[in-house]
């Protein structure tokens, strides 16, 4: 145990070289570079006022008579904010081992410290995504309480299990070399079976009743909770997300044990 912390503590400046490479290469070869790390986010939360707010004219109701025109927006970006770090972080871990096999077969790497770098950089473009958003709430009037400052706890809850199921999805697809494409399709399908663009309203009860069994169902209503209602989520699927969360981690970590040396190997 102490020997694989020592592998991970040691494998840090390269995990911070590859999240740096990764923010950087995502806009390689365009004219302003980095830069679009900033653009991008603010493109988008743009694109959600103007299209949902103005043209569309999307309400929800009981967030206040000034900003009742924005409440969809900021129900919409509270939700893909989150999608956008969670599908990305998952879809990029799975394929993380064979993207740096270079890494893997010839550098002492830890493999469990790897998935980290994805993790990091998702959370940079969120967290400046974020600060967007923060910005667009308050040029409207939107009320900022102190539940916001719980936002992060559930970013980090999502991270871990982001890390938790990416990393055994990077295992598998070593071997099976359709996980990629089935990782794909799964987001995709994952992406509209979740209340994100549209409301919980319009479900019928007995879809309800299933949507709790949706991981990214708790987190996407845990963010609207602390950013819209103002209060603290309901506790027990978030207690309940936790524990599948952790098994799934234990399962990932099992898994890599039992193949590390077989999985370099193979790449």
């Amino acid at each position: 145990m102490l020997d694989r912390f020592c592998r991970i503590k040691d494998s840090l400046p390269v995990i911070l070289h590859l999240t740096r490479q990764d923010l950087i290469e995502r806009h390689t070869g365009s004219a302003l570079g980095a830069t679009w790390t900033f653009i991008a986010p603010l493109v988008n939360i743009l694109v959600f006022v103007l299209v949902f707010s103005r043209i569309m004219g999307a309400r929800l109701e009981g967030f206040g008579v000034d900003i009742d025109q924005y409440a969809y927006s900021i129900y919409l970006i509270s939700g893909v904010l989150a999608w956008t770090a969670f599908a990305n972080g998952i879809a990029r871990i799975t394929n993380l081992f064979r993207d740096h096999r270079h890494l893997v077969t010839k550098v002492n790497l830890s493999l469990f410290a790897m998935p980290l770098s994805v993790i990091l950089a998702e959370a940079i473009v969120y967290a400046i995504s974020m600060a967007f958003f923060i910005g667009f709430l308050l040029i409207i009037g939107f009320p900022l309480s102190f539940y916001f400052l719980l936002v992060p706890a559930v970013f980090l809850l999502q991270c871990l299990f982001v890390y938790s199921l990416g990393l055994g999805l990077a295992i598998l697809s070593i071997y099976l070399k359709d996980v990629k494409e089935v990782v794909a399709v799964v987001l995709q399908v994952w992406f509209w079976v979740t209340p994100i663009v549209y409301v919980t309203d319009i479900l019928p009860s007995w879809v309800m009743h299933w949507m709790h069994f949706n991981p990214f169902f708790t987190l996407v209503e845990s963010y609207r909770s602390l950013i819209m209602l103002h209060k603290v989520p309901d506790l027990l699927p978030i207690f309940l997300f936790t524990l599948a969360t952790l098994f799934v981690l234990g399962l990932s970590v099992w898994l890599l044990k039992r193949t590390e040396r077989d999985l370099r190997d193979c790449l």
